[in-house]
């Protein structure tokens, strides 16, 4: 069809803030809702050959790539998946920047053509807000298979922009839009519907418009921009002020007309005159949908697994099955691939030695870099790299298949008593695989508030670092029993469930006292099953979400390692500095249940979960470096000469649980949060809950006798 997919030189970094428009090119803008294929289209466009970054200040990724056509070089911004124009999140305030200030020079709007109602709604707003706009009609081969017949140039005709039928996934229909896309920029077929508003709404645009058209950057439409005022849109006048590179102030002349329209309303209060706004919107879509819809086909299929996947009887015990099928899989797969990488990074590591021998470096400089800093790296890749590559395309397969929706549909009702909003489910579900990933994706929750409760309680989860601890602890529970591995299991279950009630404990809590609210409503549309695209999750999960989280990790153990072999290397008074350590921690191990040992090898595994035991072995063998773990019939006997019971196997099991995140976790809020003191916080509430659960079993044990 005539594409040359070109590379941008720069697909390896992930600036801060990507420059949308470069000297010689063309702007394309891709926009739509979750889950219509639009970034499948995007990687058809550009053969992969992209990057992500920014939309300058925020934190939501734009993917960005480029393509070569008819001697023209095109850049194609994939922007966030959302359902409409109105700024209520990060997602949406960045869409909508963009299309205001980001100077496409067109949009394509990508619905699902399986169910075009929402899409629509959308792609109305894109169209009052950007002329040249093309409607993009995705997935029509699953709405054939489901018998949806649909009228295109009716649907065009009603909307009076371009309307494109594709099938990105198989390339179908790609060269027609692209031809759009040169008669809208050429200033072709450009005429959207006009949508009429209620007469108030009218009145009111109609006194702001003649004092506004002077004072607006020409790429906003007036109309578009008066009714925005009329609303009250503050984050659009931030926006005119960055892209006007100063202050941008209202004139008296339009301050009086806006505030003259806004009386003309009445005691119509904001938000009950956005919700006339957008149901004016809500039904020109579902007008436009009648129109273009001439057969609604079957979704019996989806029906059937709806009943399965969302009822109240086995709604929940699926999600459980699921989930734990999906961490079997981590887990089976992930101990074979670690020891592999850990032989092939031990051998870089020992060639790594065998070189600074060659140059004669000194014993302290072999003993800091290869022992410490190299050891500790690879020790958290090989432990981290291989569940995470395992976990993250699993969880993105389950969201591509539209099955992570209904876990949120399920879980929403246990969020709404504690308070905060539903699509927690779903940043709580990515903290198994990684705390850090999770807080990320707290990013899809609209309320600041609610937002910041799903951050700070995230960490409630045990995430992939932990994991290797809580098996091998609880087969040192379990040793000698019949049955021990499906023992083990369930054991493993009740503490991921107990991790999850803490969550829902923490998160009213803090919805209580420090965070006080009550639940935001959100539309959550549950999308079509579809089959996921494999080689798309590839990309997403081990590119975006993998080598990102293991980058972090791995920068900020480093550091961690010199450190370590510092502590057990420094002599003082004849004793290491790690020995120092454990008898200063020791009187608090032991309240909680614990030794020194054991609370400062928590410590000291502060940049990487999957230290702990390591360390500890370190710590109880009095090794100069990071001694490696063992089978557990070598663990069992060297925690048992140091005194180690059936009350410490399970303190050190709940505090494994639920402690003060990771660095990297630690690092991510800090950034989500832009607060110091939000940060400390995320670090103090699992701490604290963790001590106060092994306080409280350490004393009951006690009273029992048993400790």
């Amino acid at each position: 069809m005539g594409l040359t997919a070109q590379s941008t030189g720069r697909r390896a970094r992930a600036p801060d803030s990507v420059p949308l428009r470069e000297p010689g090119t063309r702007l394309l803008a891709l926009a739509g809702n979750p889950n219509v294929g639009k970034s499948t289209l995007f990687n058809a466009l550009t053969n992969l050959h992209q990057h992500t970054g920014n939309w300058p200040g925020k934190t939501v990724a734009c993917a960005q790539g480029e393509f070569g056509r008819k001697g023209t070089r095109w850049r194609v911004v994939d922007l966030p998946g959302t359902y409409s124009l109105l700024a209520h999140s990060a997602e949406e305030e960045v869409a909508r920047d963009v299309l205001c200030f980001g100077g496409a020079d067109a949009v394509v709007v990508v619905c699902d053509g399986t169910c075009l109602a929402h899409s629509l709604t959308l792609a109305l707003q894109v169209a009052e807000l950007c002329p040249r706009t093309v409607l993009c009609v995705n997935l029509l081969d699953e709405a054939a298979k489901k018998g949806i017949r649909l009228d295109l140039p009716a649907l065009e005709d009603f909307l009076g922009i371009p309307v494109v039928g594709t099938s990105a996934r198989s390339g179908r229909g790609l060269e027609p839009l692209l031809e759009a896309v040169d008669r809208v920029c050429a200033g072709e077929e450009a005429h959207p519907l006009v949508l009429p508003y209620p007469e108030e709404v009218e009145r009111g645009m109609a006194r702001i418009l003649p004092a506004l058209e002077r004072y607006l950057p020409p790429s906003l439409p007036p109309r578009w921009a008066a009714l925005r005022l009329l609303e009250g849109d503050r984050a659009l006048c931030r926006g005119i002020s960055q892209a006007a590179g100063r202050e941008w102030t209202l004139a008296p002349a339009l301050v009086r007309a806006v505030e003259a329209a806004r009386k003309g309303l009445g005691s119509l209060p904001a938000h009950r005159l956005r919700d006339r706004i957008a149901a004016s919107v809500l039904s020109y879509g579902e007008e436009a949908c009648r129109r273009a819809v001439l057969s609604p086909g079957s979704h019996r299929r989806d029906r059937f697994w709806d009943r399965i996947l969302t009822s109240r009887a086995t709604g929940i015990p699926m999600m459980l099955l699921l989930l734990g099928v999906v961490l079997w899989l981590t887990i089976a797969g992930a101990n074979g691939l670690s020891q592999l990488l850990a032989q092939g990074l031990g051998w870089i590591q020992n060639q790594l030695s065998l070189l600074l021998s060659w140059l004669n470096a000194p014993g302290w400089l072999h003993g800091a870099l290869v022992e410490g800093v190299v050891q500790v790296v690879f020790w958290v890749v090989a432990v981290m790299l291989p569940p995470m590559a395992i976990f993250f395309p699993l969880f993105t397969l389950l969201e591509d298949l539209g099955y992570l929706p209904r876990v949120a549909f399920n879980l929403d009702h246990c969020f709404q008593r504690a308070h905060t909003c539903g699509k927690q489910a779903l940043t709580m579900a990515m903290g198994f695989g990684c705390n850090a990933a999770g807080v990320v994706g707290c990013r899809i929750i609209d309320s600041p508030r609610e937002r910041l409760i799903a951050i700070l309680t995230n960490s409630f989860v045990p995430c992939n670092g932990r994991f290797p601890t809580l098996i091998a602890l609880l087969a040192l529970l379990t040793a000698g029993s019949t049955c021990s591995s499906l023992w083990g299991a369930v054991l493993l279950t009740g503490l991921l469930l107990l991790g999850v009630l803490l969550t829902f404990l923490a998160s009213r809590l803090l919805s209580s006292t420090l965070l006080r609210g009550m639940p935001s409503s959100f539309a959550l549309e549950l999308p079509p099953y579809r089959r996921p695209q494999v080689g798309q999750v590839l990309v997403r999960s081990l590119l975006d979400r993998t080598v990102f989280v293991l980058g972090r990790a791995a920068a900020v153990a480093a550091p961690a390692g010199l450190l370590l072999w510092l502590l057990a290397n420094l002599q003082l008074g004849g004793d290491s500095l790690l020995a120092y350590g454990v008898r200063l921690l020791d009187p608090v191990g032991r309240l909680l249940g614990m030794d020194g040992a054991i609370l400062l090898a928590f410590v000291l595994a502060f940049p990487a979960n999957e230290l702990f035991l390591p360390v500890l072995m370190m710590i109880y063998l009095s090794a100069g470096s990071l001694a490696p773990v063992g089978d557990l019939s070598q663990l069992q006997p060297l925690l048992a000469a140091h005194g180690w019971t059936g009350v410490t196997v399970c303190s050190t099991l709940l505090f494994c649980l639920v402690h003060w995140p990771c660095s990297t976790t630690c690092l991510t809020i800090a950034r989500e949060t832009g607060s110091k003191r939000w940060t400390l916080l995320g670090i103090l509430l699992p701490a604290g809950t963790g001590m106060l659960l092994c306080f409280l079993f350490a004393g009951a044990a006690r009273l029992l006798g048993m400790a």
